[in-house]
């Protein structure tokens, strides 16, 4: 091969010699360089993803579950609404979840939290607020910092507000946050939907309260929270419960075997 001098004095140009010795580089790396398959093949184990949420490490906010806040509630059915309400509380119960649960005016204007929220947590002191913005009201951060956990699981009435907020808030502080979609609502199908899509936007995590409780089991051979899981199911998880039901009626089934 010739030498950058005699390759000159053939070519009579500098610049195409220049050109020349590039095309040389870039092939000489695509021979020598593994393919991005061989260095980057990730090895599986058989382990969860960091993402998934387990019972110790975050707090659960249920935030204005109340009378007045579900009577103008159109996004989902009220019914529909509390049944999945009930799924979350017995869930964060279930598994010892560190919670917290707010109301707003509760004794002037927006009446008492849901009983499907009291008869899981009795004698619990809800705390109220005045703000619409859980997370400018001290007392909840202070509650979040004394529990000391990154994560935050927030469901709530409205969205556009009651969700949008602390969740916003959370997320310029640095927690990271999921939101209950279907224990949450709004005044129309639009307002949530566009304060779901805002928060995700923002970098919050969508999730279902059936999807919240399985996501804490995770494995059916867990066998200490095994009975209340699948009773939680059966009574709040609709056609899953269901077929819960049928497999055990018909033959005995369970999922831990």
């Amino acid at each position: 091969m010739a030498n950058d001098a005699q390759y000159v004095r053939m070519t009579g140009s500098p610049i195409s010699y220049g050109r020349a010795a590039a095309t040389r580089r870039v092939a000489a790396r695509r021979v020598s360089t593994p393919s991005n398959q061989e260095t980057m093949m990730p090895q599986a184990q058989a382990k969860p993803g960091k993402l998934l949420l387990s019972p110790s490490d975050h707090t659960l906010i249920l935030i204005d579950h109340q009378s007045q806040m579900a009577f103008a509630t159109k996004s989902i059915d009220p019914v529909v609404l509390r049944n999945n309400v009930a799924l979350v509380a017995k869930a964060a119960k279930e598994f010892s979840v560190s919670t917290i649960v707010t109301t707003v005016a509760a004794k002037t204007f927006s009446g008492p939290i849901f009983d499907e929220i009291r008869s899981v947590f009795p004698g619990e002191e809800f705390i109220d607020r005045t703000s619409m913005n859980t997370w400018e009201d001290s007392r909840i951060t202070d509650r979040v910092n004394a529990i000391g956990k990154s994560r935050i699981v927030i469901a709530g009435l409205w969205t556009t507000v009651c969700v949008v907020g602390p969740a916003l808030s959370a997320l310029d502080q640095g927690f990271e946050v999921y939101v209950i979609a279907d224990a949450s609502g709004d005044v129309t199908d639009e307002a949530h939907e566009r304060a779901m899509e805002r928060v995700i936007q923002a970098g919050a995590r969508p999730m279902t309260s059936l999807q919240y409780l399985l996501e804490l089991q995770r494995d059916w051979a867990r066998s200490e929270t095994y009975n209340q899981t699948v009773a939680t199911a059966i009574q709040h998880g609709g056609g899953y419960g269901l077929g819960l039901v049928y497999a055990k009626t018909m033959f005995g089934g369970s999922e831990g075997h």
